[in-house]
């Protein structure tokens, strides 16, 4: 019997026996999510009771045919009319009575019975009258609309793609469209019509990706010298980035992740659709795993000569507010992130639990080890920590107490040092009394803008000396033991201005410093106007050749790789101010300058030395020469002092420090002493210790990423390592520095092929990225310069990587005013101290 016929097979049973059978299903059936009740109209269903109530089956009451029209809007449609009210415009009957009024009254031709579905809501369970109503098109064409019924507790995703008749294979973004021109991106799709808030009358617009892996509604730009043809097909995997403004180390950090085979493939395959974790607090609600998915899928599609990773690019900056605007990053900074971040929003587990960690107490490592991976995986599982974690064992040993801590610890990279000299290669200007005397007593200072910066003793550390500071070492004269104390004299050089310094309420003139300052031992008596002034005299037409030196230090005694540059010779006059003409301008009381007792900055003190001194010796002592602009221009050849000669020895290049990537790892695993910003809280003694610790490689990951840690930053200091670090291109082998020997099934061999590099042209401020790469498919390696591809050749890899990696800075020779003795720019490798200085000037004379 149809649904739409009246049962006229069989009589049905008496009206009593219809009367309980149906009381006793409604009273005793409970709503249970998923199971079917139907809609009856009120006034029938009161009619059958009244019917069934009277016992005669010839009654005025009988009601006839299972009759809704009433709940229609029309009967075209079938739609429910709105705003109807249980129990006075319908009742709620559960699908066995529904089924057995059918069978004994049969229904009118044509209506369709009204089943609903019972939803689990929150806090509730209730039978689903009214269904969501949603307009629904597709992307292509948008022209031909559908409306379609959906439960709020229908899955979007599956309940859209059989009303669209899309396979359930293809991969799709939904779009709700919030007005005429604007449409809102239904990120989620693996939730229920309820949680993604769509009502009736919405209208949403179904996309799919393009084979060339862009979206119909986001065609990303394509910048090329030609437009790219839609017949194009090249090597999937082999496509370019475009630089949008010194990305250059985000396109690095790109390629070396598009060349890694099980994660492309994992979003090649779309398996990220499934894993996508928008409620983690911790991650970016699914969007840096969907921008990096599309970068994928266009780099992948062979459709390409090189993609704009803009959405890519504007997604990192939102979430990681150090990526916003141009500025040049560490390629390793973005990876770190991207990594984290792609494992947060893939993570399988949707609530973390809080779990305790426990600290060794003498078990054995292999307890320790699986019991603390089995914690990290229950809180943390995606693809990021299936292909790149792995582990490592941390052992600190308390200092006082010995108290040993154990603790296992995953990683994602390994973040290695590069080994470093304790010694360091300094720039210095020596200023030199006699070029071809060993130089005995020396002092050294720090030069800024004409001034001295600060003077140095020299035990005092070198750890405060930036390496763009112009450091001078300066020869002085060695007195007689039996002669008296010699005074340290900075020496300043200033020119007199033409008008008077009306403005500092005094009636000098107003100065400027040009020119070197100059450090000299004075004795004590030495010290008057008239004396100084000899002495200055003297020391300024000294006319011996500047030259420029390259000397290295070792940690206790200099050895010395001296490289000379020779300055041009440069004297104040074409003729020496000789002994009687100093008489003859004495007389006339025509000086070539004038001295006065001035400040560490060069400006004029007020009030004068003790005892008819020029200076004062209750502190370091200034003084200035100042010269008058007239004299200056006649006697002072600044032009003179700007040029020099490049000695030849000064071309041969630097040897570079070549180190294995082993000595790395080696060092890496190698006993340090924790520092006081981070010491280690031990139980035992209950304080703050700073502990021994040591890490050690316990697991490792499918594929291991190596970070070279070449950017060195200190308090003082910020430079990058030009070490040369060579590293094989198969078979890394790293069983020697695994703890655990035996691996269980199914875990990844020690040894690895090299898959991708990345490349840091320059230095600190400025330089930059770029990659090699081996494609997955065909095995080839490619380099990557932004949106520029070309094939490499392996052997090609070590040595161009090594140069990319390696920089020799470009080093500055200064001009100096010769006129304050014999310069020489040397080259230094030094320690920690500015002591045992004078043995490295000491060889060659």
């Amino acid at each position: 019997m149809t649904a739409n016929s009246r049962c006229s097979a069989a009589e049905p049973p008496g009206l009593e026996t219809q009367r309980r059978e149906i009381e006793c299903l409604l009273r005793e059936c409970e709503l249970c999510a998923g199971d079917s009740w139907y809609v009856v109209e009120h006034h029938w269903f009161e009619q059958w009771k009244e019917f069934v109530e009277t016992g005669d089956q010839n009654s005025s009451s009988f009601p006839g045919q299972i009759d809704n029209t009433e709940l229609f809007e029309d009967l075209d449609s079938y739609h429910l009319k709105e705003r109807l009210v249980e129990n006075e415009d319908f009742v709620l009957v559960p699908a066995e009575a529904w089924h057995r009024l059918l069978t004994w009254y049969g229904m009118v031709d044509g209506q369709p019975p009204l089943e609903r579905k019972v939803v689990d809501l929150p806090s509730t369970l209730k039978v689903e009258v009214y269904p969501v109503e949603i307009f629904l098109c597709l992307h292509s064409n948008m022209e031909n609309v559908i409306t379609a019924q959906f439960s709020r507790t229908d899955n979007i995703r599956e309940a859209m793609f059989q009303a669209l008749s899309v396979p359930l294979a293809s991969e799709c973004r939904l779009w709700m469209k919030s007005s005429d021109s604007s449409c809102e991106r239904l990120r989620n799709v693996h939730v229920s019509v309820l949680d993604a808030c769509l009502s009736s009358g919405m209208t949403v617009i179904m996309e799919t990706r393009n084979a060339d892996g862009t979206w119909p509604s986001s065609r990303p730009q394509i910048m090329n010298s030609v437009e790219e043809p839609d017949s194009y097909r090249g090597q999937p995997g082999v496509c370019g980035l475009t630089n949008l403004g010194n990305t250059c180390f985000m396109n690095s950090a790109l390629q070396c992740l598009s060349n890694t085979p099980p994660l492309t493939e994992y979003f090649l395959l779309s398996s990220y659709l499934e894993e996508l974790n928008f409620t983690n607090p911790l991650g970016m609600k699914g969007e840096i795993a969907e921008a990096y998915a599309d970068v994928i899928k266009q780099m992948w599609s062979g459709r390409h000569y090189s993609v704009v990773p803009r959405v890519f690019k504007t997604k990192v900056g939102h979430f990681a507010s150090q990526f916003l605007g141009y500025q040049q990053h560490d390629s390793q900074e973005l990876l770190s992130f991207l990594l984290d971040g792609l494992h947060e929003d893939l993570n399988r587990v949707k609530n973390k639990e809080y779990i305790e960690l426990r600290d060794a107490d003498g078990r054995p490592d292999q307890e320790v080890a699986e019991e603390a991976w089995r914690n990290h995986r229950r809180r943390n599982d995606s693809v990021i920590v299936d292909t790149f974690h792995g582990l490592f064992k941390s052992t600190l040993i308390c200092p006082e107490c010995h108290k040993v801590s154990v603790t296992f610890d995953p990683f994602c990279y390994l973040s290695v040092p590069l080994p470093v000299s304790k010694e360091r290669v300094m720039e210095v200007f020596f200023v030199s009394l006699d070029p071809y005397a060993k130089p005995v007593q020396m002092v050294v200072a720090d030069v800024f803008n004409h001034r001295f910066y600060k003077i140095y003793n020299a035990d005092e550390s070198l750890s405060c000396i930036l390496d763009r500071d112009d450091i001078f070492v300066y020869e002085l004269n060695v007195l007689d033991e039996q002669q008296e104390e010699q005074v340290l004299l900075a020496l300043y050089l200033r020119e007199r201005s033409h008008y008077r310094d009306y403005g500092s309420g005094s009636s000098s003139y107003g100065t400027s410093l040009f020119g070197h300052p100059l450090l000299l031992g004075v004795p004590r008596s030495s010290c008057s106007v008239e004396a100084l002034y000899d002495l200055f005299l003297q020391r300024l037409t000294h006319t011996q050749t500047p030259a420029l030196f390259l000397t290295n230090f070792t940690n206790h005694s200099f050895t010395t790789l001296l490289k000379f540059c020779l300055f041009k010779t440069y004297c104040p006059s074409s003729q020496p101010t000789q002994p009687a003409k100093r008489r003859a301008c004495r007389k006339k009381r025509k000086s070539l300058f004038t001295i006065q007792a001035v400040n560490s900055n060069g400006m004029t003190e007020r009030g004068t030395g003790e005892g008819g001194s020029a200076v004062s010796f209750g502190s370091q002592p200034y003084v200035a020469i100042d010269w008058d602009p007239d004299m200056k221009k006649r006697f002072y050849n600044e032009n003179e002092a700007e040029k020099y000669v490049k000695h030849g020895s000064m071309e041969v290049p630097q040897q570079q420090t070549t180190v294995e990537l082993r000595e790395c790892i080696d060092l890496f695993t190698t006993v340090e002493t924790l520092e006081e910003e981070n010491p280690w809280y031990c139980p035992v003694c209950k304080k703050h210790q700073l502990a021994t610790k040591k890490l050690d490689l316990w697991s490792l990951p499918e594929v291991l990423i190596i970070h070279l840690k070449r950017f060195s930053y200190t308090k003082f200091t910020r430079e990058k390592l030009d070490s040369i670090v060579d590293f094989p291109l198969r078979d890394l082998d790293f069983s020697g520095c695994l703890l655990r020997r035996n691996l269980s099934n199914g875990e990844p061999p020690s040894r690895y092929d090299l898959i991708a590099v990345s490349n840091h042209y320059g230095g600190l401020r400025d330089g930059h990225y770029t990659s090699y790469a081996k494609n997955k498919d065909n095995g080839q390696w490619y380099y990557f310069d932004d949106s520029k591809v070309t094939y490499a050749r392996e052997d090609q890899i070590v040595v161009s990587t090594t140069h990319t990696l390696t920089h020799t800075h470009t080093q500055l020779m200064h001009p100096v005013s010769p006129s304050i003795g014999t310069i020489r720019l040397h080259r230094l490798v030094f320690t920690d101290t500015w002591s045992e200085l004078s043995d490295v000037f000491s060889v060659g004379y």
